[in-house]
């Protein structure tokens, strides 16, 4: 799907945007052509338009590291991993390519992240958007980075809510295979999440880092926007140290998780050991009874079965009163 958005001849700080139907000349005022899944036909017609080359999918999924951010022709490729699908249990990672011309901004995508919605919802307003393609490029950076943050922010809830029930866990769910083993399922998910927004800053960081450095302003354009980029640089470092916080702390629950499942797994071998502990001194007895020596005074006792049966059941609980008095059960 090829959409083009311009400035709104009534309102020239609002963009419009539309689909460009088959044959239809681009306007004059495009500022931003969104390749959405792009047919190899709508490819061409960008290309003509704007004198660069658009890559395909292939391209840009098996991008080599330099081959992600370069300058061809007087224009800048730029392609960041950016967060789709947010509201799935794991999010993933969609490439999107920027191509960042003097007459407009390009964006090539095959998927439909969150961030370019918001973006649009804020561009459609008076003084939501600037006249030139860097002010698309900077308001569609920013709406990906707060995308990421709400992402975070909505992790961080969650791991709070788990951190909680780790520590309000008790003893039976570890034998029923309960709440902890839910816990570091959950771990694993966040952690999952948080990677892929640490990995989206990375790439969307150097896309800022490129633009601050090699960033000129055009002649026809009044400011320049290297404050902005750099200012957007400093956002997504804090995302970056914020995820790094998080992570941490899903590793000390990690270890605070297994901790707990070890100590109640003691807590049962503990048990175990107690009760063979104190049917030692009984089966002792019975296997001293059991034996088949001729003599033998005690067999013929009238009350020697209830002795022994007697001696079994106190030597049993004596060791049982010992360890209740140790305070080992």
């Amino acid at each position: 799907m090829l959409m083009i958005h311009g400035v709104s001849s009534e309102a020239r700080d609002k963009l419009r945007h539309a689909a460009l139907g088959p044959g239809e000349a681009f306007p004059a005022d495009v500022i931003w052509i969104d390749l959405l899944n792009p047919t190899p036909e709508e490819d061409k017609r960008v290309e003509q338009h704007l004198g660069i080359s658009i890559p395909t999918r292939e391209e840009m999924h098996d991008l080599e590291p330099s081959e992600i951010i370069y300058t061809e022709d007087g224009a800048r490729f730029m392609t960041a991993r950016v967060i789709c699908q947010s509201d799935t249990v794991v999010p993933k990672l969609a490439d999107v390519t920027f191509i960042l011309t003097e007459k407009a901004l390009v964006t090539v995508r095959y998927d439909e992240p969150g961030a370019f919605n918001i973006f649009l919802n804020r561009a459609t307003k008076p003084g939501g958007c600037g006249q030139q393609p860097e002010a698309v490029l900077d308001g569609l950076i920013e709406a990906i980075v707060d995308r990421a943050a709400e992402v975070l922010r909505g992790v961080g809830d969650k791991i709070d809510i788990a951190s909680r029930r780790i520590f309000a866990g008790r003893g039976q769910d570890v034998e029923r295979g309960g709440v902890y083993q839910v816990v570091i399922q959950k771990i694993g998910q966040y952690e999952h999440i948080i990677s892929n927004v640490r990995e989206s800053m990375v790439s969307v960081e150097r896309v800022l880092l490129f633009l601050s450095a090699n960033y000129t302003r055009p002649k026809k354009a009044q400011t320049g926007f290297s404050a902005e980029w750099r200012s957007a640089v400093r956002d997504v470092q804090a995302i970056e140290e914020h995820a790094a916080f998080l992570s941490n702390k899903l590793q000390f629950m990690m270890d605070a998780t297994l901790g707990l499942v070890s100590i109640e797994q003691n807590k049962i071998i503990k048990l175990f050991s107690v009760v063979s502990v104190a049917l030692m001194p009984p089966t002792l007895i019975a296997s001293i009874y059991g034996m088949n020596f001729k003599a033998m005074p005690e067999l013929d006792w009238q009350w020697g079965y209830p002795m022994a049966i007697g001696l079994m059941i106190l030597f049993a609980v004596l060791p049982y009163i010992f360890f209740r008095w140790k305070k080992w059960l």
